[in-house]
């Protein structure tokens, strides 16, 4: 579904005429609230740092790109190679909305933004809200406010109507939520016909030994690890097709698009 929204209005009032309950979302330092003072229970130790004060400050340059190499293997995708699998699985185009759930500080968030032009709308979604205060910092810095804005939501009760999204990504974030399943299902549920979606997420050793001490080094952790046929397969369930999978180390990038 193309935004047809006034280009000229703010992105905060376009993305207001997206929601189900436009009355139940505040505009708070620059991000639209829709949840306030309630926060989801935490799944543990991961989530709990997410919502951190400091970790926003080395999040894009030290924390993501250093967990992602140790996850993806040493000769695994690099960040700008995340990027540009995002790009292919998405397959954005100038005008249309893009849907960036778990943004942390939106750096995905802003490339999504520069892909559609100031005639798209780029929707980050997270529920840290220092994470968020540093999307809307970095997105002025970069000028790119007049078409990207962030929204605190929960990941599996997403606040928007219908078929609103031409495409959806949730990179790094589906392995730390309580019910990663129910996300996935909101997320179909917004896209119209025709979406994309991209996922990038854990994905668990076939080798029962392996996988024993995979298991007991993340428990602690609260993190879902994700069957390697487990994504996949909840993606046809919900309806897409041309389904493909990339597995890198512990990591596995899923995308797929949302039958007509």
């Amino acid at each position: 579904m193309t935004t047809t929204t006034d280009t000229r209005g703010r992105a905060v009032d376009r993305v207001r005429a997206l929601l189900e309950a436009e009355d139940s979302v505040e505009l708070r330092d620059g991000y639209l609230d829709a949840i306030g003072g309630f926060l989801p229970e935490s799944t543990r130790g991961a989530q709990d740092i997410m919502l951190t004060g400091a970790l926003p400050k080395v999040y894009e340059r030290w924390w993501r790109p250093a967990w992602g190499r140790i996850a993806k293997g040493l000769r695994g995708p690099s960040m700008e190679d995340e990027h540009l699998i995002a790009r292919r699985l998405l397959d954005l185009a100038s005008g249309e909305a893009v849907l960036d759930v778990a943004c942390g500080t939106g750096n995905f968030t802003r490339r999504f933004a520069r892909a559609v032009g100031p005639e798209g709308l780029a929707v980050g979604v997270d529920l840290s809200e220092t994470m968020l205060l540093r999307a809307v910092r970095e997105t002025r810095s970069a000028q790119l406010d007049r078409q990207a804005v962030y929204l605190r939501a929960s990941a599996e009760e997403l606040p928007f109507l219908d078929h609103t999204f031409d495409a959806a990504c949730c990179f790094a974030g589906l392995n730390l939520m309580a019910d990663p399943h129910a996300a996935i299902a909101d997320m179909t549920r917004v896209l119209a016909p025709g979406g994309r979606i991209a996922l990038f997420t854990s994905a668990r050793f076939r080798t029962p030994g392996l996988r024993f001490w995979q298991e007991l080094a993340t428990g602690p952790s609260g993190m879902h690890m994700f069957g390697q046929d487990e994504l996949t397969g909840a993606l046809r369930a919900n309806g897409f097709t041309d389904v493909r999978r990339l597995l890198s180390g512990t990591t596995q990038f899923v995308g797929g698009v949302l039958a007509g």
